[in-house]
């Protein structure tokens, strides 16, 4: 050891030596900052302390290196702040591990660790002790005192720097866990910040179908955590391959760049990054690389940073979203992790706006529609069409204008073709439901099996092919009028649910348990004998009466002669205009047979003989294929009773078709009705296929 003179540090007394570490623990409550800290440590130590050299190594569990945090020097330093050291070769690594004291007197006598301890001699090092910072919970690293003489340090010497070390410890802990909540604060604020932004922009996205006002919104939202003065949105034109700027926020803009710009995708900075797929960062070199018209005017706008990201939905490549800035590096990669984000929820409102302009389109579309075909039912299903004044008819439209404006159920019977749907879409059109939904159902034309789903509507999963929730016919005509036609051919197991909606106003859908109440008023037709039905057992009694509120008669057409004049010119005009024909002349002695026959497919018999009429009438004067409406053998006169025609008319059809009832050239077809009518007539009348004539 050298024997240049030192102050010892034995020499400080005990008092002194306590009164420092209450200094020092003094200095540790009052800093929250390392450089600070070792400052007044620093000035407080010397004053029992011999040193001029004191240092801070911290180890960085990241990378396992030691690494220079502070230097407190009275000499002139060569090593800089931060400078990083191997865990194993340097003294402060083997401090850090085994947590033992490292003590040099000499250090031109010692020589381990080489290498740094040379750059301590260049230093002006010439003795250090070396103590771990260890607290409880972890290993920190290393303090140094260092004297630019050799040093003798002694056993209690290094038992006091020992202690002092224990408290820096403490100290360095706290800061560092104070840096580290500071840091983690910081990195919540920004966090909690973006987060904000997001559910700003999905506030945004749900809330607005404008581009216009969803870019306004956004570009407010990004400029509290991104800073840009410029925000667009191009979208990509297919038909032209070409994106156009469809909403631009630059309030600082020259006008140079405007909506409405097209965007081409060569040569421009959106245009790479919509082929690239990828987000494009530049700076005011990498925008010169670009030459086309836009970006050169993006730079005569003083843009000097930018930020362009592709707006991408179902692998489909929308358009762009485009953030600028005056600044130089203006964003950083947060800023574009950020917008990556934001770019999704944008592609999502870009697809709802742009659904929405061409569900708008539809829509319109639809309500014309709707007009027209309102136009058409007024028109050619309206009350004021119901075609003659004989007084059977008047009895019967007297009756719908009585019960017309109550809600009372309504029974209409009849044979096929007396106009029974005709009456109630009337009743319908002269009730205070007038404005709402008329429902009809065919309870005949749909198979037993899915009756209750029509008129009831399912649950998803109810049964078998029920993929998706339905809404059955009932529900829809909430509010308005539901037509079951043909309400005989329910089936008697599903007629207790049909009488409880007339009774409670309320059913539950097919395959569900929620009760759905509605306000629904129901009229019904059938040609079938009901009460023939109730005897027999297959039509519910309490059903039958529930539905029989307000019966209504419709009188077949053979009841009805004085009407079938006005009929048969009715149906003339209106075949006549269809067809573009010009018929002006009906025979009078046509007009006496079709008024004297019995008509038993009714008005929709006639209507269809009328029909074949105009057809094959090549001139201004009706031609009606008689041969149809008499037996070949003898004339249609006054004698010939109801019943014989009825049964004469049905045996021509069937021998026409050889006896074929059903498909559209069967004998039921040509005598304008449903082939079970014609089969009960056939059973009333005897026809059969062996009878000879």
């Amino acid at each position: 050891m050298s024997d240049v003179p030192t102050r010892e540090l034995a020499a400080a007394s005990p008092e002194a030596q306590h009164r420092a570490l209450l200094e020092v623990a003094e200095a540790i409550s009052q800093h929250r900052d390392l450089g600070e800290l070792f400052h007044e440590l620093a000035e407080r130590l010397h004053r029992v302390v011999d040193f001029e050299y004191l240092n801070l190594i911290l180890h960085d569990p990241a990378r396992n290196v030691m690494r220079l945090h502070i230097l407190e020097s009275q000499m002139p330093r060569k090593t800089r702040l931060g400078t990083e050291f191997q865990v194993g070769q340097t003294p402060s690594g083997w401090v850090w591990e085994t947590q033992q004291p490292f003590i040099l007197d000499d250090l031109e006598k010692e020589t381990p660790f080489a290498a740094l301890l040379q750059n301590m001699r260049e230093n002006g090092v010439k003795s250090v002790c070396s103590l771990p910072l260890t607290t409880a919970q972890r290993r920190l690293g290393v303090m140094s005192f260092g004297r630019s003489t050799t040093h003798q340090h002694t056993d209690s010497e290094i038992a006091f720097l020992q202690q002092v070390a224990r408290q820096v410890a403490v100290a360095v802990d706290n800061v560092l866990n104070f840096e580290s909540a500071q840091a983690y604060q910081r990195q919540l604020a920004r966090e909690r910040d973006r987060l904000r932004v997001l559910l700003e922009v999905n506030n945004a996205v749900v809330s607005q179908l404008d581009l216009h006002d969803l870019l306004s919104a956004i570009a407010a939202s990004l400029r509290r955590v991104i800073h840009h003065e410029y925000t667009s949105l191009a979208l990509f034109d297919s038909a032209k391959n070409q994106m156009r700027v469809m909403a631009l926020d630059f309030p600082q803009g020259k006008g140079l760049i405007h909506e409405e710009m097209i965007v081409p995708l060569d040569g421009s900075i959106a245009g790479k990054a919509f082929r690239s797929r990828q987000p494009l960062v530049l700076d005011r070199a990498g925008m010169e690389e670009f030459k086309s018209p836009t970006s050169r005017m993006m730079q005569d706008e003083g843009v000097r940073s930018v930020l362009s990201m592709p707006l991408i939905s179902h692998n489909l490549v929308l358009g762009t979203i485009s953030l600028a800035s005056l600044r130089d590096a203006a964003f950083q990669q947060g800023d574009v992790d950020l917008l990556f984000q934001v770019s999704d929820q944008v592609a999502i409102a870009v697809e709802n706006a742009l659904a929405f302009q061409e569900i708008a389109v539809l829509k319109n579309k639809l309500a014309q529609e709707k007009l027209y075909l309102e136009d058409e039912i007024r028109s050619e299903m309206n009350f004021d069409e119901i075609v003659g004044e004989g007084a059977s008819l008047r009895a019967v439209l007297k009756q719908v204008e009585t019960v017309a404006p109550t809600d009372s159920t309504v029974l209409i019977t009849g044979e096929t073709g007396t106009g029974k749907e005709l009456i109630a879409r009337a009743i319908h059109n002269l009730s205070s439901r007038r404005e709402r939904t008329f429902v009809k159902v065919n309870c005949a034309a749909i198979p037993a099996g899915l009756l209750e789903s029509e008129l009831f509507g399912h649950e998803r999963g109810a049964f078998t092919g029920a993929i998706a929730q339905r809404i059955g016919r009932f529900e829809l005509a909430h509010g308005g009028t539901i037509f079951l036609d043909e309400v005989g051919d329910i089936p008697l197991e599903l007629q207790p649910k049909l009488l409880r909606v007339l009774q409670e106003q309320e059913f539950e859908r097919l395959g569900g348990a929620q009760t759905i109440r509605l306000d629904v008023r129901l009229v019904a037709a059938t040609n079938r004998n009901l009460g023939e039905m109730v005897a027999s057992r297959t039509f519910r009694t309490d059903l039958y009466y529930r539905l029989r509120v307000f019966p209504l008669l419709m009188p077949p057409l053979r009841e009805r002669q004085e009407d079938i004049p006005a009929l048969v010119r009715y149906f003339v005009e209106k075949h006549a205009r269809r067809m573009n024909r010009m018929v002006e002349t009906i025979p009078s002695e046509t007009l006496d047979l079709l008024v004297r026959y019995p008509w038993p497919g009714n008005i929709r018999e006639l209507e269809n003989l009328i029909e074949r009429a105009v057809i094959v009438s090549p001139g201004p004067v009706l031609r009606v294929p008689l041969v149809e409406l008499k037996p070949p053998s003898e004339p249609l006169g006054d004698n010939l009773t109801l019943r014989a025609a009825e049964r004469d008319h049905i045996l021509r059809a069937l021998e026409a078709t050889n006896w074929v009832l059903a498909g559209p050239r069967g004998a039921a077809a040509r005598l304008g009705m449903k082939r079970t009518t014609l089969q009960s007539k056939m059973r009333k009348l005897g026809v059969v296929k062996t009878l000879q004539r």
